[in-house]
C-alpha cells in the first residue's frame, strides 16, 4: 500500500486551487474544472468540487466543514514564510511559536476553514 493523497472538498475549487499555489509556491496540476492536485515533495494535496463527492457516494462529504484534521507542512523557517505570507494568510489562528516538542508552527486556516500547520524541526 503506498499513500495517495489528502483530498479536500470544496465549492470553489478554483479559489482553494490559487490559494494552496500561492501558500505552498508550487503549480497545481489540472484533470478537470472540477479536480487538481498540488504536488510537494513530500506529499499531494487534491482538490476536488462538490460535483465529485455525487460520483462517489453522495452527501458523504461538505465543504468548508472539517473540524478534525489538521494539515501539516514542513518549511525550512516558520518566521520567514509567516513573513512572506502575511498579505494571504487571513485567518491566522497561532503566529509562529515554539512548541513544547520544539517544533516552530504556524497554525492558520485556509479559505474553507481547514486547518494547515507550517513547521519547521
Amino acid at each position: 500500500m503506498q499513500f495517495a493523497s489528502v483530498r479536500v472538498i470544496t465549492a470553489d475549487v478554483a479559489r482553494l486551487v490559487a490559494f494552496y499555489e500561492r501558500v505552498l509556491g508550487v503549480s497545481a496540476t489540472w484533470a478537470t474544472e472540477h479536480f487538481a492536485e498540488v504536488r510537494t515533495d513530500g506529499a499531494t494535496l487534491a482538490i476536488a468540487g462538490t460535483a465529485t463527492v455525487r460520483m462517489f457516494a453522495p452527501g458523504s462529504a461538505r465543504p468548508a466543514d472539517n473540524h478534525s484534521a489538521i494539515v501539516e507542512f514542513l518549511v525550512d523557517d516558520v518566521d520567514r514564510v509567516h513573513k512572506e505570507l502575511a498579505d494571504v494568510l487571513t485567518d491566522v489562528v497561532n503566529g509562529p511559536a515554539t512548541m513544547p516538542w520544539g517544533n516552530r508552527s504556524l497554525l492558520f486556516r485556509d479559505p474553507d476553514g481547514n486547518l494547515l500547520n507550517f513547521f519547521s524541526r
